[in-house]
């Protein structure tokens, strides 16, 4: 087809053979015989002369965090027996960006590549292509087009962070856990020891002590958490309209909280499940990488469901990640009957009633709140960039961001 350039010379040759023929002046007709020719040439060179050239894509990584940069890499091969003419390649990253590049002439055979940065703006799934090549004559009076390759698509996940994980004894939720834990029964077989006054009767080892001059005692060890399961509420009447700054979206920090928490706990090996509305219930090896997947795209959605009972053994956290206690998804989970389970609330709206609920106005807020109740000595302390610190014996004190 003739470019905007060759249709302009398509016209003039029309007007040139026109006044030519009204005035009768020859040295019109043969311009506009020569521009009408040049635009054939132009127009037919294009079309037959087509490249061959195979492309190939990788995207690395497949699975991007936001505030990351991935790259794209091109390989560009000439499957042609002649030399092919030089093109340009043009291909969409996103809905707003595009990718520009030229391909040299290459010989029969040759190879060559070439490759871009796709920075990760805003979680969801970034679609890169497909990929068009333009083939243009010399003079750019025409130009072809054709797709050198399909669309691929990268997954963008919402930002997360380390967390640390309470273990008993340590912060507001770890002396909770191990008085719980002293409640619901004594724990593993750890070791024996000598009977000291104050022991349980039914404590005692009998066989054992029968072969030595003194009492032995069954010392069990405080039964920790093994399991925590995630619920993100997703009902569009808990959230407002989502605004301009991103940090005030409510939304968007309620899946920052659960991603994050998701991932710190499949990370210190605890039975991690997560449930969000929509009949999704994630759980498994794979939960984690599952359930970034699943909330790089998320929207508001269906309400939650009935929480199905958890079938694991040992103590465990429901964290419930809402925007306030007046949620349904709040009220729901408060029918959860199981001594052994610990709920927690995670506002977005900065709602805290009991001493196990976490402010989470803000992400900073979040990360403050949540190593604060955890306690320093958890399973795993909070990663080296949240430069937070932690108060395990004084929830009230004020704790620098």
């Amino acid at each position: 087809m003739p470019t905007r350039q060759g249709w302009t010379i398509v016209v003039g040759a029309v007007a040139a053979l026109v006044i030519g023929r009204v005035f009768g002046i020859v040295e019109l007709f043969v311009i506009g015989a020569a521009l009408g020719l040049a635009v054939g040439l132009a127009v037919l060179t294009v079309r037959f002369h087509q490249p061959r050239l195979a492309i190939t894509r990788w995207a690395h990584p497949s699975v991007l965090t936001v505030g990351d940069t991935g790259r794209v890499d091109l390989l560009v091969e000439n499957r042609a027996g002649l030399r092919s003419p030089r093109v340009d390649l043009t291909e969409p990253v996103g809905a707003n960006n595009t990718a520009h590049m030229t391909i040299a002439p290459m010989r029969s055979g040759d190879q060559v590549t070439a490759g871009y940065r796709v920075p990760a703006n805003r979680r969801g799934v970034l679609t890169v292509g497909p990929a068009e090549l333009e083939r243009r004559d010399l003079l750019g009076l025409a130009s072809s087009r054709m797709v050198a390759v399909g669309g691929t698509e990268l997954t963008v996940a919402p930002q997360t962070f380390e967390l640390p994980m309470p273990a008993l004894g340590h912060g507001v939720l770890g002396r909770h856990l191990l008085a719980l834990s002293q409640r619901v029964g004594p724990g593993e077989f750890h070791s024996l020891r000598d009977y000291v006054a104050g022991d349980e009767p039914r404590s005692i080892h009998w066989r054992a002590s029968a072969r030595s001059d003194e009492l032995k005692v069954r010392q069990h060890e405080a039964q920790g958490v093994r399991r925590c399961i995630i619920v993100l509420d997703r009902d569009g009447d808990a959230y407002p309209a989502p605004v301009t700054d991103d940090e005030a979206d409510v939304f968007e920090r309620a899946i920052t909280a659960a991603g994050s928490l998701v991932l710190s706990a499949d990370r210190v090996g605890l039975t991690t499940r997560f449930v969000t509305g929509g009949g999704i219930d994630l759980r498994g090896p794979d939960v984690a990488q599952n359930t970034l997947r699943l909330l790089a795209p998320i929207t508001i959605g269906p309400a939650l469901g009935e929480l199905e009972r958890d079938p694991s053994e040992g103590l465990g956290l429901v964290i419930v990640v809402t925007s306030s206690p007046a949620t349904d998804a709040w009220r729901r989970t408060e029918r959860i009957v199981d001594p052994t389970l610990t709920r927690i609330g995670v506002f977005t709206d900065g709602t805290r009633r009991g001493r196990l609920d976490v402010d989470a106005s803000s992400v900073e807020a979040f990360r403050v709140n949540w190593s604060r109740l955890a306690g320093i000595g958890g399973l795993h302390r909070i990663s080296r960039d949240a430069e937070v610190a932690t108060d395990a014996e004084d929830p009230q004190r004020e704790v620098p961001a």
